[in-house]
């Protein structure tokens, strides 16, 4: 761990000692800390649905969480070109738990070190890359869902400009900190094709290689995704993409399981709307339904409905709630969990509803089912939903606490 520590800060260090311009340094980061407790706990419980792939966040996280992120430009060249380079540190820590940022309740990790050759001509002003970066990462922000993610460690060709399209390519061997096995994966994506006014497509596909290692049988595998972006729609933007994988392809977004054959296939569908209606009304809604069907009879249907508005009082003072809705249709019956909050709200900066930072006092309360208990107690025992969790063989439960949330660039 120290010399995870020391790997943290070596990127700093290196730009704090050489003489590059300090107009060319950039920083930028995101941070969420607070503190909650729920009823029959000592701590606040987070809740969500066993099989679901994500939770609505808001009143609903249990975590201290910081990126901090440095970017600085070494060289420019005289074609117009840019070499950089580019770091961030990230920090996890569990709520109730002393922020030491090691061991069982936290991590601290370099997540992005990545150099990067941009504003080429002969990429027609596209950009070479290579290192661990955060990469084309496509998210719902209610749920902080990335149903879409080509971060990777591997080398890329960024935005090649042909004609009236940008073309996008990358190499990796580990998409995300927690994939395991090393597995070879090629991401091609094309965008800006213009369906309509205001509206573009992007297209994406990605292809994950059979893993060498013969211990255990291994497949390869692909995905597909297809999305529309339609900007100025009733005041916002709206995205709809549909998603179809197979095999380790079935990860939608990350590399899946490379044990899965063809006959393992999923297909998803994501619709969600930002917008600002008026200056004091804007917010975000989302669905998403996914079908996994596995050869055993293991299959599974996911559907997530949920809505964040945000009214503003005053230029400083919001009132945000959240509605979210997950259910998933598996052997042992149909889970389900609906969970509100309410979050009277300090933003310093404005109104809108992404204007950061915000201030919030909050209550959450949830609801779930049987079937959701009996699953979350065979599976995750202790969990909110479980019956050996916080609230015992309840059915439904409640979070207060304070929490900020701030990005900056």
């Amino acid at each position: 761990m120290n010399a995870m520590k020391k790997s943290l800060w070596a990127l700093p260090c290196a730009l704090v000692v050489f003489p590059w311009s300090a107009q060319a340094l950039e920083f930028s980061g995101y941070t969420r800390n607070g503190f909650g407790t729920s009823v029959n706990s000592s701590g606040q419980q987070c809740f969500q649905l066993q099989g679901a792939k994500s939770k609505y966040r808001l009143g609903n996280e249990c975590e201290q969480y910081t990126e901090l992120d440095l970017r600085q430009d070494l060289f420019s060249l005289d074609d117009g070109s840019v070499l950089s380079v580019e770091g961030m540190a990230q920090l996890y820590n569990q709520y109730d738990k002393t922020p030491k940022y090691t061991g069982d309740y936290g991590f601290a990790r370099a997540n992005q070190i990545y150099a990067e050759w941009s504003k080429m001509p002969a990429l027609n002003g596209g950009s070479f890359w290579a290192g661990r970066r955060f990469y084309k990462r496509n998210d719902i922000h209610i749920s902080d869902f990335y149903y879409w993610n080509q971060s990777a460690t591997g080398f890329g060709l960024d935005s090649v400009q042909i004609g009236d399209l940008k073309y996008s390519y990358v190499f990796s061997r580990k998409d995300n900190y927690d994939q395991k096995p090393y597995v070879n994966r090629h991401d091609f994506n094309v965008d800006g094709f213009n369906t309509n006014p205001n509206g573009t497509v992007q297209v994406g596909v990605s292809y994950i290689d059979k893993p060498s290692n013969n211990d255990v049988e291994k497949h390869s595998g692909y995905s597909v995704t297809v999305q529309h972006k339609q900007k100025e729609f009733l005041g916002g933007v709206n995205t709809f993409a549909l998603q179809y994988g197979e095999g380790p392809g079935t990860g939608l977004g990350y590399t899946g399981d490379t044990s899965l054959d063809s006959s393992a296939k999923n297909w998803r569908v994501v619709e969600f709307f930002d917008w600002q209606v008026t200056k004091h009304f804007g917010g975000q809604f989302e669905i998403v339904y996914e079908k996994d069907k596995r050869e055993d009879g293991q299959d599974q249907n996911w559907l997530s409905v949920g809505v964040r508005p945000v009214y503003a009082l005053t230029d400083t003072f919001k009132l945000v709630t959240e509605l979210g809705r997950d259910q998933v249709e598996a052997p042992g019956g149909t889970r389900k969990l609906t969970k509100f909050t309410v979050a009277p709200t300090w933003s310093p900066m404005g109104p809108g509803f992404t204007t950061r930072p915000e201030f919030r006092l909050y209550y959450t309360y949830a609801s779930w089912n049987e079937a959701a208990q009996r699953s979350a107690s065979m599976v995750a025992a202790g969990s909110a939903l479980s019956d050996t969790g916080a609230f015992g063989t309840d059915l439904h439960g409640s979070n207060f606490g304070v929490q900020v949330e701030y990005w900056w660039k």
